[in-house]
């Protein structure tokens, strides 16, 4: 089974929900984690927007990369979901066989009324499902 790390800036928004679809999805072809440069706190507009799609992460704790590599020092593929601007500053997994780079706006630098935010977490939450869902269709197309 492929163990895969989804990595962003605090492990609180979106490293989680792609963490979250994987192993929702997918868990029976691989095994997804999370985490991030730091911790964070998980963003409760996050949870909400997970529990709308039947995910419940409110449970889910935050954790560093160097917390993450203490228990788990081998990952077959690591994903970053952070935005372009802060894509220098994800780092190297030493031993992974593959590094992908999905760039994904932050749901924390998001603003306005909590109505709009929740919208634009929302099309961050659908457009990681989708990306999950279309990395999984060509990983396995010709299984």
């Amino acid at each position: 089974m492929k163990h895969i790390l989804f990595v962003c800036i605090h492990n609180s928004a979106r490293s989680q929900m792609a963490q979250a679809y994987m192993k929702h999805l997918f868990g029976h072809l691989v095994h997804a984690e999370s985490a991030g440069l730091e911790a964070g706190d998980l963003n409760p507009l996050v949870i909400k927007v997970m529990m709308e799609d039947g995910i419940d992460i409110s449970t889910n704790s935050t954790k560093t990369v160097d917390e993450f590599l203490s228990t788990n020092p081998t990952v077959d593929t690591v994903i970053t979901v952070c935005d372009d601007a802060a894509a220098e500053r994800c780092p190297y997994i030493p031993g992974a066989f593959q590094r992908l780079h999905w760039s994904f706006p932050d749901p924390s630098a998001f603003q306005g009324t909590e109505e709009e935010i929740l919208t634009q977490t929302r099309t961050i939450r659908d457009q990681i499902k989708a990306r999950v869902i279309e990395w999984m269709d060509h990983q396995y197309a010709n299984i």
